[in-house]
């Protein structure tokens, strides 16, 4: 066997679940696109979320779930609890 089909091989069993994972994360992410944020939401009354999170929220107020994402300072627990607040 060619050694570089050898060497992908190893890399492809070694990461599989990882890229798994990563594909599963970025689908869920993909989605979030679509769920809207009403206009105005207040954050202030999401007491579990960050202090930071819910600052750079109501000065950023993203229009979607996957923007909000992506603002520094709003973590992944900070999304999953904007979700249950948002009843999703």
């Amino acid at each position: 066997m060619d050694r570089e089909v050898i060497e992908q091989t190893e890399i492809q069993v070694k990461y599989s679940g990882y890229i798994a994972k990563e594909k599963v994360n970025a689908d869920k992410l993909s989605r979030l696109e679509y769920v809207k944020i009403p206009a105005n939401f207040d954050y202030s009354q999401i007491k579990s979320m960050s202090l930071e999170a819910r600052e750079k929220l109501k000065k950023v107020q993203p229009a979607t779930v996957s923007q909000a994402s992506r603002i520094s300072g709003v973590s992944p627990n900070d999304i999953s609890v904007l979700l249950v607040y948002m009843g999703r």
